[in-house]
């Protein structure tokens, strides 16, 4: 099932097509990373299917579900830079913002929002007082008011301390497993990388790349790098290793007691690796470097 679905998207402002025939699609339970440089696209698309602004053509449904007003019951959003009233405390905002929804929250209900963000120490504290990282969890804990099916984070961690970025990180994957889908942006790659299931990345308002973050770096990569870290290598067996090796691969470069190598595949690894084993030569350590989502993203 799928809980974000569009078809051939499209914004132009005057000539410019800000987002151009995007389809994507986003399968329910997974954390979703749409990645893009800035003015690429990512909030424009967002907007249109969040209701915020109407798209040029193309069309799209949320949660399968084409009435726009149904959807909104049912998503929650935390833009970059959420807003606070600043002589209001983290309990009442909350308190506010349910009344806003139309949900019906007991001050126990609230409470517990605030604690499962790590807010349990200011609860009745004024937002004025509060640090980057304490409005970041608390655009969070509004944007789950709802208990929603699907949650829109944009930026969340942007601008704050390591810290809260391993606490928001808990956060995020806490409410995935509870069965939120979760759409994030982030130009934080490490943290793309380490959160999400898929990935989608525009450019100019073109989908370059999409699926499964594993997938795409499998087809992204045409060689694979391991270093081999390995014991002693008697002399008169070095000349047969090194001859044996060159079967395996053309790029060999030897140190003290490691071995680099470029491979076609990972089944070459396993080859290699009964080779040192049949020459009684002790293998501590295979590493295999793989390209960073880094990488993948600044050659798109």
């Amino acid at each position: 099932m799928y809980v974000i679905e569009t078809y051939n998207l499209t914004k132009k402002y005057g000539n410019k097509n800000v987002v151009n025939n995007v389809s994507l699609k986003v399968k329910k339970g997974i954390i979703f990373g749409f990645l893009g440089k800035n003015g690429a696209g990512k909030s424009t698309f967002i907007n249109m299917i969040t209701g915020l602004t109407i798209p040029s053509s193309g069309s799209f449904t949320l949660l399968s579900n084409k009435n726009i007003k149904e959807q909104r019951k049912r998503f929650g959003v935390m833009p970059d830079y959420s807003e606070f009233y600043g002589d209001m405390t983290a309990f009442d905002h909350l308190k506010f913002f349910s009344k806003l929804l139309g949900i019906k929250l007991t001050r126990e209900d609230i409470i517990q929002i605030l604690k499962r963000v790590g807010l349990e120490d200011a609860i009745n504290l004024k937002t004025k007082k509060f640090s980057f990282g304490m409005k970041k969890k608390l655009g969070i804990a509004q944007a789950i008011l709802n208990k929603p099916d699907l949650l829109f984070l944009d930026e969340p961690t942007s601008g704050v301390d390591a810290n809260s970025i391993l606490s928001i990180h808990s956060l995020i994957k806490d409410i995935s497993k509870q069965g939120t889908t979760i759409f994030l942006t982030s130009h934080n790659l490490d943290e793309v990388e380490k959160l999400c299931d898929e990935i989608a990345i525009i450019d100019k308002g073109i989908i370059k790349l999409q699926g499964p973050i594993e997938k795409i770096k499998s087809d992204y990569r045409d060689n694979l790098t391991i270093i081999i870290k390995h014991g002693k290598i008697p002399e008169n067996v070095f000349s047969e290793l090194e001859y044996q090796l060159k079967m395996y691969s053309s790029n060999i470069t030897w140190g003290m007691n490691h071995v680099h190598l470029m491979v076609k595949d990972e089944y070459t690894i396993s080859e290699i690796n009964r080779l040192f084993l049949k020459m009684n030569i002790n293998v501590f350590r295979i590493e295999v470097e793989e390209p960073t989502l880094e990488e993948i993203f600044l050659g798109t």
